[in-house]
């Protein structure tokens, strides 16, 4: 594609993952569709939805990946994993063995995504007070012992949603343009080398 017509200056794929009925798909619909609904929604496979947003006065296309809790066994996840820039892992904050089924993620997604990948726990359905059986304290601790940010989220209410994926992209817009910075220093100083290993006679 010409530069000149690019509609966008970042591409990053965003995978969702977690337990059936977390609110996976109700998330894509807020966050693409602005819209929501309160009918159950059983993602069959793989779905897969696109939004452009700006941040910081660039332009990021998101290739929004929400996978089904129930092809967790699948050959295939390791497909889908592959590539991804960043990670929601999911659980209903009124559900505890969505919770408890967090360690069976985990483990996934530390054998098939890709070394360096950005993760963040999300807690859904902070709307649901009186349901509540998994504290925010509980889930803030878990993620920072495995090193993920974390956002309480309600999709009905639309709480929280833009927020936590401004951050996860300003994350990896960090690691990734850390990446290639550093890869550039590395070209830069392999070519210095070769220079001086040359000798003129």
């Amino acid at each position: 594609m010409n530069p000149i017509f690019k509609e966008y200056d970042y591409l990053y794929k965003i995978f969702l993952v977690g337990d059936s009925g977390v609110g996976k798909s109700c998330l894509i619909l807020r966050y693409c569709d602005e819209t929501y609904t309160d009918s159950y929604i059983s993602t069959i496979g793989v779905d897969f939805k696109i939004r452009t947003t700006e941040l910081n006065g660039k332009t990021f296309k998101l290739q929004i990946w929400d996978f089904a809790g129930t092809q967790r066994f699948s050959p295939y996840t390791r497909t889908y994993y592959k590539g991804s820039h960043g990670i929601l892992l999911f659980y209903d904050i009124t559900d505890q063995k969505s919770f408890d089924n967090l360690k069976i993620w985990i483990k996934e997604i530390q054998d098939k995504a890709d070394d360096g990948v950005n993760i963040m726990l999300i807690g859904a359905k902070s709307d649901l007070v009186s349901k509540r059986v998994i504290d925010t304290e509980t889930g803030e601790k878990l993620a920072e012992q495995l090193g993920y940010s974390f956002f309480e989220i309600s999709s009905k209410e639309n709480i929280n949603v833009d927020e936590a994926f401004e951050l996860l992209i300003n994350q990896i817009y960090q690691r990734v343009s850390k990446t290639t910075q550093q890869n550039s220093n590395k070209k830069s100083n392999s070519n210095q080398k070769e220079k001086k290993g040359c000798l003129l006679f």
